[in-house]
């Protein structure tokens, strides 16, 4: 009785910790490094239909988060960045959400309604998804500073709230005409396991 206690304990900590680390979304191509590339361009509808742009938000950080409403490590991340939006809004900062939901806005319209998400949704496709290259697990989470380029990539919920906020803050206190790839600070140690 015991051995299949303790095998059922084994198993159940290996399927949380796959659970936490990221949703799979589909068979994937190879991750690439995306450090200090240019952010991908992109046009994609809101709830309101209202295409927007990434280069709308030029001269902003914006953290660009895909996620789908029937992830779990998506739900734990949500609120961290509902916190920031409110935080680093009036500091030239946004959280820009990229749904891959196949359903579209019908399952994602009363999700953002029940979570009181207070930040830019779009609906997203593989298109898209391709251009940042492979979105192959969900989360996936890009920081991207106010030139554009891309600071870090996070795959899954290996980061925790903290450090995310370190690297947001980093990103934000740097000279705007000075790329934010450059080592040191919170965003080498992010960027150095991606």
């Amino acid at each position: 009785m015991s051995k299949t206690i303790s095998a059922l304990a084994v198993c159940s900590a290996v399927c949380m910790a796959l659970f936490y680390t990221a949703c799979v979304n589909r068979p994937g191509t190879a991750k690439s490094s995306v450090k200090g590339k240019s952010a991908p361009e992109f046009a994609l509808k809101d709830a309101n239909g209202q295409t927007v742009h990434l280069a709308d938000y030029k001269g902003k950080v914006v953290l660009l988060d895909f996620w789908a409403t029937w992830c779990g490590p998506c739900k734990i991340e949500i609120p961290w960045f509902m916190d920031f939006e409110q935080q680093f809004k009036d500091r030239g900062f946004a959280v820009v959400g990229v749904s891959m939901d196949e359903d579209g806005w019908t399952a994602v319209k009363p999700y953002l309604v029940r979570m009181k998400v207070n930040y830019r949704i779009l609906l997203g496709n593989d298109q898209v998804g391709t251009l940042y290259g492979g979105v192959d697990s969900l989360p996936t989470t890009f920081l991207i500073d106010r030139q554009g380029k891309i600071a870090f990539k996070e795959i899954g919920v290996s980061t925790g709230k903290e450090e995310f906020k370190d690297a947001i803050v980093h990103l934000l206190d740097a000279p705007r005409d000075v790329a934010s790839a450059a080592t040191g600070g919170p965003l080498a140690v992010l960027a150095g396991a991606k």
